[in-house]
């Protein structure tokens, strides 16, 4: 199964992410380490653009493919981007979870942008401003929300997994 975590940066995505992987023995596949491994290989610059997301895609293909479960860990702000997730289940035969990662509390939020590593060198972040200012297009599907002012990342990781198990 592919399970897509999608939301703005700061609410929680890559944390959420790392312990769902662990707790199922998953690939995790972050769109940050691909889109820095681009420009450090001195074929792009930052912003990377549409070709990180195609790249995973990619890669996220292989894996389904080897019967392996993948967390794919990206902002996916538009309708196209999560499309892409949904082509990468159905082309590889396998189900598809889609996890919206939020933070309801703006102060929380801000505090998180604004104290954040990121963890990948090299990886510009983003300003608060920046993601205040981020309008994702609506959803139009059923999926998981997880607003991470609301719960812990063990809980909201626990929910990721108790939907993997009913799919």
């Amino acid at each position: 199964m592919l399970i897509s975590l999608a939301g703005l940066p700061g609410t929680g995505k890559t944390t959420i992410a790392r312990a769902v992987a662990t707790r199922l023995r998953a690939v995790h596949l972050r769109l940050d380490t691909v889109e820095q491994a681009l420009v450090d290989s001195g074929a792009h610059t930052h912003p990377v653009g549409p070709v990180g997301y195609h790249v995973a895609r990619a890669l996220a293909g292989d894996h389904l493919r080897q019967g392996l479960v993948v967390v794919a860990d990206c902002v996916n702000p538009v309708a196209v981007t999560r499309d892409l997730w949904r082509e990468v289940a159905r082309a590889a035969g396998t189900g598809l979870l889609e996890v919206e990662v939020v933070c309801s509390d703006p102060a929380r939020h801000r505090e998180r942008v604004a104290t954040r590593t990121g963890g990948v060198p090299g990886m510009p972040l983003p300003t608060w401003e920046e993601v205040a200012a981020a309008r994702p297009d609506p959803w139009t599907r059923d999926h998981l929300v997880l607003d991470t002012a609301r719960g812990t990342v063990q809980e909201c990781a626990a929910a990721v997994v108790e939907a993997f198990d009913r799919a």
